[in-house]
């Protein structure tokens, strides 16, 4: 999968890896049609930064929600 080429099927992609890796409770709330196409490098750069690590503190993980939800679209 090339991560570079934006699409909704990469944005999807993340999107599920990012709540996986997170084991975030509210999971079924963060879907990815809540994420417009424009905040494309923004939603990679966050994946980047979750794939990366393995584990995550609670700080970590919240800080991490925080700012998956500032990319969601109202």
């Amino acid at each position: 999968m090339d991560l570079q080429v934006q699409s909704k099927e990469n944005v999807e992609f993340m999107i599920d890896v990012i709540k996986t890796k997170l084991k975030m409770a509210s999971a079924a709330a963060m879907q990815a049609s809540h994420f417009d196409i424009n905040q494309y490098e923004d939603i990679l750069e966050l994946y980047e930064v979750v794939v990366a690590k393995d584990k995550f503190s609670i700080s970590e993980v919240e800080a991490l929600v925080s700012e998956l939800g500032k990319l969601r679209t109202p």
